[in-house]
């Protein structure tokens, strides 16, 4: 199974809430809602439409399934609230996996979930990669996409980059010496500024 992160991303490599004010202000953040000046319906959009038509299942760390888990299944039914946005029903139908130390089943309230305990996630989703086919999809979730670039688990990144500074924030980079190589597969760019950046994870060297 391949994994892959799809990412809102500053030009200085902040992914904290980029969808609105409160979304997410640890740290004292204050620019929640910031990509949304450069928000394009085909580019932008198409890019998160895309990954989600393309994935077989989602991946989330618990604050992030938290959040959609409290947003999505009250949409059901409805359309796409604009152009390129993903279409509700897709999103409380497909297959999501949520990394927890802390979550107990009970809790899993959002249809089609499973839990992966956080102390087993990277040996389990190891052998997912390994075992199975199609594609895993992580939104949000910057711990745990930090987590598995370092540990070389993550096949593709599709970053959206806003042209914007935020001055520091939560990254999905690990800071610990991981070096990894991707390569660049394919850009596209927003008439806002924002541009669709494909990279796949190169060949390890012999």
């Amino acid at each position: 199974m391949r994994i892959f992160i799809t990412a809102f991303i500053s030009l200085d490599g902040v992914v904290q809430a980029p969808g609105g004010a409160e979304e997410d202000t640890d740290g004292g953040f204050a620019h929640g809602g910031w990509t949304h000046p450069f928000f394009d319906p085909e580019v932008v959009g198409g890019a998160f439409d895309g990954a989600l038509r393309e994935a077989d299942g989602l991946l989330f760390g618990r604050r992030t399934w938290q959040a959609m888990a409290g947003a999505w299944p009250e949409r059901a039914g409805d359309p796409p609230p604009q152009a390129g946005a993903p279409p509700a029903d897709r999103m409380n139908s497909i297959p999501k996996y949520v990394v927890s130390r802390t979550l107990t089943d009970d809790q899993l309230t959002w249809d089609n979930t499973t839990r992966i305990a956080g102390d087993e996630a990277v040996a389990h989703l190891r052998k997912l990669r390994e075992s199975d086919t199609g594609n895993l999809l992580i939104m949000g979730s910057p711990t745990l996409s930090r987590t598995l670039l370092s540990e070389g688990l993550v096949d593709e990144l599709r970053l959206i980059v806003m042209p914007v500074i935020l001055g520091g924030g939560k990254s999905i980079f690990p800071d610990d010496g991981t070096k990894a190589a991707f390569e660049l597969v394919s850009t596209a760019t927003a008439p806002t500024g924002a541009q669709v950046c494909v990279y796949r994870a190169a060949a390890k060297d012999a």
